[in-house]
């Protein structure tokens, strides 16, 4: 009867991927347009490929080194670590890198068949736009519980380990999708926003000429930017957050559950008595379960879009994510009653799947050219460019309240029902949709090419009119699908903060050694969250400057190339786009190395030197710090973006005013702020917290 219901789980993630597997086709079949569209639509397809081919090459070199190095560690008497995580690492980077390279196939092939379709009806290239991001959605969420139940499958049933020692490999799966998600996110973001602002500084700002004039030699680049950071950098983002949540939701049901059985009564595990109400199996596999109820309800939400007919694109979306929230709501609850006997871990996840609509829905509020804070920041450019920044920096800060607000009470309302455990299932249930909400998320990215190959075309207003409205929405669903990003990856990292605390304790106290108690008294804690405050903003001050050095060189190509082709007063002359795209990918692989490697290093260094307790507070101080620096930057850099957005659509004097020009230099401001440095964080609070619980055992050997 167990094997009924655990089933779900492959079967879920074959789903995904069959379903991926279907929307990639049809979205393939449609019409790329003129042989100026597909011209257009091959080159940002061939930078793309070129940058992700590029990037590549560097991640092989990281994977074998800390591959080996983890299977070096396996064999050290007294390490405590398994020969498994270099394995489960390896497959953990292969399947994030694998579902971004074909999120990023897909969305360089949709962008030229989006604008086409617009040309027949709106429905249609919206339709076009989601289903490719769809395609990135079920891959991410299919390979993500492929992955998870294929390893604890062949290290516990195969292998013959037990539940703990499993999911203790399991942490090595989650550490290579982080690892892959940095350099993908870091990588992507400072190639986007290193374009996006040459592009916009010396085009819009320099010359007057629109934002995708093709006289403008860095508008490939941006172009190419788009795909590289908001869809291959958001999809391995957000795998790393899911497969987090599942794995550190077994690991803590598999700690509780050897408590239960040995009878013991410890302090240090609050609430562990709930796992004695059945099967600790049960809990262990729950996570998955719902995570396969989610892809289910996830692949109906897509559909109310895909085979929509409205002309209401915001909408449509809208109410994609609400079917999935509630279909997975439903489906969720019963499959917990049927597992558990009891509904506490449901209400649980249902805290964070309410919670994660909470903060799309505020960034939604704070973010959008339709809502009163961009619209005062717009405001504010009649004043000039200062006072555009200082009202962006305001409403970036008095953003973070809600987000806070509502990740705390998911925290202590799932604590309050099921322990820990309910804190760490609360962040699956925040995840569980996320087939759907990365769909919405990268249909972004595709419906802003597409806006860009139907101006640089020359399609006709008519067309240029539709797809900017469907960019328009893209902005819009970008920036919330970046403050969900945001709260799963803060609420993940709760939850896997907590399992490092237990999964501490369960060795120490094997070992016969103190416990480790997280009291504000020991110097060494209190060290630790002091550095670990500092390290968002050290990696911040990293990835910004990445990006004005970047930013910098383009600049200085993008002026040259006017001057030597004489751009401006002939049409006949065609700009090096390649040479644009060249500079991006260059200065991106270099630039990211360093604030890569620091996210990996530190937590392994304080913890040799400040001892397991100065390592908790490594990761407390770091999550304060990470998470609301992340909603200032992402949601002060969208509002810039937006407020931009609401002047060129024929507000306060319109496009070349110097209102607009005021609000251009905000959005360059904000640019890497909301695509690099923000989003970025996300990637870095987790991937501190699953290299501390993969390298936890040496460094309680070594201390």
């Amino acid at each position: 009867m167990q094997l009924d219901i655990t089933i779900l789980a492959p079967i879920g993630g074959v789903l995904a991927l069959l379903f991926a597997l279907y929307l990639f086709y049809s979205v393939k079949k449609q019409s790329p347009g003129n042989e100026k569209m597909k011209e257009l639509s091959s080159a940002i397809r061939v930078g793309a490929m070129a940058f992700l081919k590029s990037e590549y090459k560097v991640l092989v070199v990281f994977v074998i080194v800390i591959s080996i190095l983890l299977l070096i560690a396996s064999f050290i008497e007294g390490s405590g670590m398994h020969w498994g995580l270099s394995v489960a690492f390896i497959v953990g980077a292969i399947f994030s890198a694998v579902s971004g390279n074909i999120g990023m196939r897909t969305a360089t092939m949709a962008n030229a068949r989006t604008a086409e379709a617009t040309k027949k009806e709106l429905s249609k290239g919206l339709s076009i736009a989601f289903s490719s991001g769809a395609v990135m959605g079920m891959c991410v969420v299919g390979l993500g519980v492929l992955g998870i139940f294929a390893l604890y499958s062949i290290f516990h049933y195969i292998v013959g380990l037990d539940t703990s020692v499993t999911t203790n490999i399991l942490f090595g799966f989650g550490f290579g999708a982080s690892s892959i998600a940095l350099f993908a996110r870091v990588g992507g973001g400072i190639y986007t926003k290193s374009a996006d602002v040459g592009a916009d500084l010396v085009g819009k700002v320099e010359a007057g000429i629109p934002e995708d004039d093709p006289r403008n030699p860095a508008v490939i680049a941006d172009q190419v930017g788009d795909n590289v950071g908001d869809v291959a950098g958001m999809g391995a983002d957000l795998f790393e957050s899911y497969v987090d949540s599942i794995i550190a939701t077994m690991a803590l049901a598999a700690i509780a559950g050897a408590v239960v059985t040995s009878g013991e009564i410890l302090p240090w595990l609050p609430k562990a008595e709930i796992l004695g109400s059945t099967d600790t199996l049960n809990f262990i596999i729950l996570p998955l379960i719902i995570a396969a109820m989610g892809i289910i309800s996830a692949l109906i939400g897509t559909l109310v879009v895909v085979f929509g007919k409205g002309k209401n694109i915001y909408g449509a979306l809208r109410n994609s994510l609400f079917v999935a929230t509630g279909l997975t709501a439903i489906f969720g609850g019963i499959a917990t009653w049927y597992l558990i006997g009891r509904l506490e871990p449901f209400y649980a996840m249902l805290a964070g799947l309410i919670g994660g609509i909470i903060i799309g829905l505020s960034t939604e509020y704070f973010t959008s050219e339709k809502r009163k804070p961009a619209q005062r920041i717009a405001d504010a450019s009649k004043t000039g460019p200062a006072t555009v920044i200082i009202q962006g920096i305001q409403v970036g800060m008095i953003s973070t309240v809600i987000p806070i607000i509502a990740v705390v009470a998911a925290m202590i309302f799932a604590y309050e029902l099921s322990g820990f455990y309910g804190v760490a299932i609360s962040a699956v249930g925040m995840l569980s949709i996320l087939g759907v909400s990365l769909a919405t998320d990268c249909y972004g990215p595709v419906a802003d090419n597409a806006q860009g190959i139907s101006e640089m075309a020359g399609m006709g207003k008519e067309v240029r009119e539709r797809t900017e409205q469907l960019d328009a929405v893209g902005n819009t669903t970008a920036a919330m699908g970046k403050g969900f990003a945001i709260g799963s990856a803060a609420i993940t990292s709760l939850a896997l903060i907590f399992t490092y605390m237990f999964t501490a304790n369960q060795m120490l106290s094997s070992k016969g050694e103190a416990l480790l108690t997280l009291n504000l008294s020991d110097p060494y804690l209190v060290a630790g969250i002091f550095i670990g405050a500092m390290l968002p903003f050290v990696f911040s001050a990293l990835t910004l400057g990445a990006v004005g050095r970047a930013a910098y060189s383009m600049v200085e190509e993008v002026r040259y190339q006017f001057k030597k082709f004489n751009l401006l007063k002939s049409d006949k002359n065609k700009p090096d786009y390649a040479r644009c795209v060249k500079i991006s990918t260059n200065q991106a692989l270099k630039e990211m190395i360093v604030p890569s490697l620091m996210a990996v290093i530190s937590p392994v260094v304080v913890g040799i030197v400040l001892k397991p307790a100065g390592l908790g507070g490594l990761l407390m101080g770091s999550i304060a710090t990470g998470f609301l620096l992340a909603v200032f930057l992402a949601n002060s850099g969208g509002a810039w973006d937006n407020a931009k957005k609401y002047i060129e659509s024929g507000n306060l004097g319109g496009k070349g005013s110097a209102n607009h020009k005021a609000t251009v230099i905000g959005d360059t401001v904000g640019d890497p702020c909301k695509d690099t440095s923000g989003p970025s964080l996300n990637i870095l609070i987790k991937l501190m917290s699953i290299v501390s619980l993969v390298f936890l055992p040496l460094i309680i050997a070594l201390t």
